[in-house]
């Protein structure tokens, strides 16, 4: 089997280690394996069980050299940093910052909707926010149904989206309200232990977040739908991992609901879980470590004949952002 050489950019993050357990347990082909990070953690080793021990190197342009892909785990302007060295390398770039998501020159890929668009790339492939991917995975049965016209969603997600940081910050505040001690916001701008924040990035001039606009801005580009409309609210949730999403699909033509039911169970990456006569539905505790979006609670829509409504969970530290990553890398050495 031919092996490839790989570096994951910004290593040491939450989405970089994860990067690091995804290939393992997916036996990547690895050749060489860069792990790269800040200066600060230059020099520590990381042992893996599959690749050896690795040391971390110091992120820089020279780094890229002799690549064959490179999976982005770090901020914007770090991926804007290293982009034209990654590309000169020759090397492959799979992004999951939202730098490039919407640069027309750019695919925005999830394996199981739109896998035919990483063979496009000129360099660099996009990895979409982590609530659109979970919610597209659950709703693209439905899409090859009927095309969706419309979509009014809210997300409910957890704290560990905001980084090694937010399940951190929520389990200190929870401790310090039951020890009667005084608390803490850094993560966070107000408390999130036994809270909920509806708000996820910044405020625009229509009263939506950046959070918000994106399941529209990249659903659209993903489902090949540029019409799409999308209405949205995010919500920050005292939950650990997983991201949970309410869904409100208007389709084109009027769909059974049991042909829904089958196109979502027989879907790649979803998992069906709707049974409420016997109280089966998804959960975020169930949906934490682990790459399939669990669906269920779907029924008919009350206000819009055409609509179905569901609720849907998943890993939006590994599906959401890690293992899509790894899935296009996958996509691409398939036709090597």
């Amino acid at each position: 089997m031919k092996k490839y050489n790989v570096a994951i950019l910004g290593a040491t993050g939450a989405v970089g280690m994860e990067m690091l357990k995804v290939l393992q347990e997916r036996d990547f082909p690895i050749q060489e394996l860069r792990l790269l990070a800040s200066s600060r953690s230059a020099g520590k080793v990381i042992e893996t069980e599959k690749y050896g021990s690795v040391t971390i190197q110091e992120a820089k342009d020279s780094a890229f050299e002799g690549m064959n892909i490179v999976l982005g785990a770090a901020e914007n302007d770090i991926s804007k940093k290293f982009v034209d060295a990654i590309k000169a390398s020759g090397a492959a770039y799979i992004d999951n910052s939202s730098a490039f998501r919407m640069d027309p020159e750019v695919p925005l890929v999830v394996p199981e909707i739109n896998p035919e668009d990483a063979f496009t790339h000129k360099g660099v492939i996009a990895n979409p926010n982590c609530s659109t991917i979970i919610t597209l995975v659950a709703i693209n049965a439905i899409n090859r149904l009927s095309p969706i016209e419309a979509l009014y969603a809210s997300t409910y997600q957890a704290v560990s989206g905001a980084g090694i940081k937010g399940p951190k910050e929520m389990y200190e505040q929870s401790r310090n309200i039951l020890e009667g001690k005084d608390i803490e916001c850094s993560t966070f701008p107000y408390q999130i232990a036994y809270n909920l924040l509806p708000q996820i990035g910044g405020f625009g001039e229509n009263g939506y977040t950046s959070e918000e606009m994106k399941l529209q801005n990249e659903g659209r580009k993903i489902l090949h739908l540029p019409e799409l409309k999308v209405s949205c609210t995010c919500v920050r949730v005292p939950v650990e991992r997983s991201h949970s999403i309410s869904a409100n699909v208007i389709t084109k033509d009027r769909l059974e609901l049991e042909d829904v039911r089958k196109a979502i169970s027989e879907a790649a990456g979803c998992k069906l879980k709707d049974d409420t006569e016997k109280n089966i539905y998804p959960m975020p505790i169930e949906t934490s470590d682990q790459d399939l979006v669990y669906v269920g609670r779907i029924r008919r829509d009350l206000v819009c004949e055409n609509g179905i409504n569901l609720w849907c969970c998943g890993d939006q530290v590994r599906k959401g952002a890690a293992t899509n990553a790894v899935q296009i890398a996958q996509l691409l050495i398939s036709r090597d």
